[in-house]
């Protein structure tokens, strides 16, 4: 089972820079996708479709161009959950929930904390968000949570430890809290795999960063620790250039 993340950071803007190109050469079983910016009327789903992938779910924030998280997907999900069931999520439309024969697939879109308001939002989401899934591994054990963290676990995760310290996604609070989620039951899939340096999956526009590498990686695939024998491959695609982000894979024997 081949699972692709992705920030779009826009889909209407990466469809028009080749992204449906990519997909069908990149050939996920699955792929999730975070910050969409668009709603479901505004799309038209049958290049989706002639990609390969009829199945796709999505869920929009009620604000306009905000946000937004989606699944695509070959063959027909067992069952689709849009949301959390709590509400100032929701209204964000920050999670989406596919299973697929027994491993229960999210894509998960958190926010950042670029201001104080912003921040403290995020931390009350972070805490809530570790409360629901506490919950949901009882009935879902075998629980992918793939998609846009918003946070820097380690010094090697971001290209200037030092000078972003103080920075909203290398904060020491939000360190801990990713820390404590994959000690709650989690695997980061890519550092199972990879520990070495410079491997990012986001870069500013700024200051030609992504040209010299100078990025953060924000993007994870949590794999729940019953399926840690079923992992094959996790490796970040840094060379799909169709946003800020870059896309994830995680393959798992299944």
């Amino acid at each position: 089972m081949k699972i692709i993340s992705y920030n779009v950071n826009g889909i209407r803007a990466a469809l028009n820079k080749g992204f449906i190109e990519w997909l069908q050469q990149a050939d996920p079983d699955v792929i999730c996708l975070q910050e969409i910016k668009a709603n479901k009327d505004q799309l038209d789903l049958n290049v989706f479709a002639e990609a390969g992938y009829s199945h796709n779910y999505w869920f929009s924030a009620q604000k306009k161009g905000y946000s937004g998280v989606a699944i695509l997907s070959k063959t027909a999900p067992d069952h689709v959950e849009y949301g959390t069931g709590i509400d100032y999520m929701d209204f964000e439309g920050r999670n989406l929930r596919a299973d697929f024969n027994g491993v229960s697939v999210m894509s998960l879109y958190l926010p950042s904390g670029t201001n104080m308001d912003r921040l403290e939002h995020k931390l009350k989401y972070m805490a809530d968000f570790q409360e629901y899934i506490n919950s949901l591994k009882q009935q879902h054990p075998n629980l992918v949570i793939l998609g846009d963290y918003n946070i820097c676990h380690e010094a090697i995760d971001i290209h200037d430890p030092v000078r972003n310290k103080n920075v909203s996604g290398f904060l020491p609070v939000e360190r801990e809290w990713i820390g404590n989620f994959i000690n709650s039951g989690f695997i980061d899939s890519f550092r199972h795999f990879n520990k070495d340096p410079h491997n990012y999956s986001w870069w500013s526009y700024r200051a030609n960063a992504r040209a010299n590498n100078k990025g953060w990686r924000l993007d994870y695939g949590m794999v729940s620790t019953p399926l840690q024998d079923k992992l094959k491959r996790a490796v970040i695609l840094s060379e799909a250039k169709h946003s800020d982000h870059c896309p994830i894979v995680v393959e798992l024997d299944v």
